[in-house]
Formats: structure tokens, C-alpha cells, sequence
């Protein structure tokens, strides 16, 4: 695909719309409105070593005003400037959970909805914890929660779990981190 024309509909403080003009592969030109995103982690943070028989994660349980609900979540946020995924990742854990961490690992990335937003998500374990003091910003709203590998497989099972990006990081860990062991 070839970008041919951009032009700015709206700058937010997040996000950015813009109407995008583009050749498509087979020839065809046409319009895209096209939301532009920095970039955001996410981070499965464990207590004990993730292979243990049925180890602690932390999942959070945060209001989310599309959904006008809470939905429960691994902490995740959006990258500041050019900050390195793997920086952004642990900056979310200590600000969204209070725990810092010596181990970080590189899960695999996940375009969130590609049908209209540039928005990749980087996926992160981490591991060797050490609690310390949450720094919410005002429009956080959420709780912390240790529970067992085997509570948040039953809680997938049963639907309770239903955001995207903790569905394929919890999975994710579940087949390629747990299922090889």
C-alpha cells in the first residue's frame, strides 16, 4: 500500500485522527480515517516463578469509561515520547500496582485493531517483585488483586476476562512460557 495523502482531522492528548489517501495493492486508491497511537505495554507481572504448579499473578481490576464498567486487566499504558517498550512496561507496573521488578521478558507484540488505529501493544512478563507505592494518575481507577494461574484460567473460561490484550498475554504465557515446562 502507498501513502499518497495525509491530512490532520483532530490532535488529542492520546490519540490523533487522520484521513488517510492510499494506493492499495491492487491499484485501487481510496480514504482511510485512520487513528494514530504512541504506542502503549502491558505486563503479565508474577509473584512466584511461573512455572510453579499454580503461581500468584497480579491482575488489576480497573473502571473503563467505553465499557462504562470494570474490567479486569494486566497493568498497561501508553508510551511517553520515545521510551523503550520494555521501560513503558515496567514504568506501568510500579505506577498501576506498586511493585517494581528485576525480571522482564519480552512476550510477543499485538496490533490492537488494525481495521483503523496504528496502535501496536508490546507484552511483557515480569518476575522477582518487590511491593512498593502505586502512583495512579486522576483517571485510574482501579484495584489490585494477587490471584492463583488457576483462578485466572477459570476466570477466562468463564468470561469474566474479556480485554484483549489480557486475553493473548495470559494465553500467551499459558502455551509458550508454562505449556514448555
Amino acid at each position: 500500500m502507498t501513502l499518497l495523502h495525509t491530512k490532520r482531522i483532530y490532535s488529542g492528548r492520546i490519540v490523533s485522527l487522520d484521513l488517510d489517501t492510499v494506493r492499495y495493492p491492487n491499484g485501487t486508491v481510496g480514504e482511510l480515517e485512520m487513528l494514530r497511537h504512541p504506542g502503549a505495554s502491558a505486563v503479565v507481572p508474577f509473584l512466584d516463578d511461573p512455572c510453579d504448579a499454580d503461581p500468584r499473578v497480579l491482575l488489576i481490576r480497573q473502571f473503563r469509561h467505553a465499557t462504562g464498567d470494570f474490567l479486569w486487566e494486566i497493568p498497561a499504558g501508553r508510551r511517553d515520547g520515545d521510551e523503550a517498550a520494555a521501560a513503558t512496561a515496567a514504568r506501568e507496573l510500579r505506577e498501576e500496582t506498586g511493585y517494581t521488578c528485576t525480571g522482564m521478558a519480552k512476550l510477543t507484540s499485538i496490533w490492537t485493531t488494525p481495521g483503523f488505529t496504528d496502535e501496536v501493544i508490546h507484552l511483557f512478563m515480569a518476575t522477582d517483585l518487590s511491593p512498593g507505592t502505586t502512583a495512579l494518575e486522576a483517571d485510574e481507577v482501579l484495584d489490585v488483586h494477587p490471584l492463583r494461574w488457576s483462578e485466572a484460567r477459570a476466570m477466562i473460561r468463564r468470561g469474566e476476562i474479556v480485554d484483549a490484550k489480557t486475553l493473548v498475554a495470559l494465553l500467551y504465557v499459558e502455551v509458550e512460557v508454562r505449556g514448555k515446562t
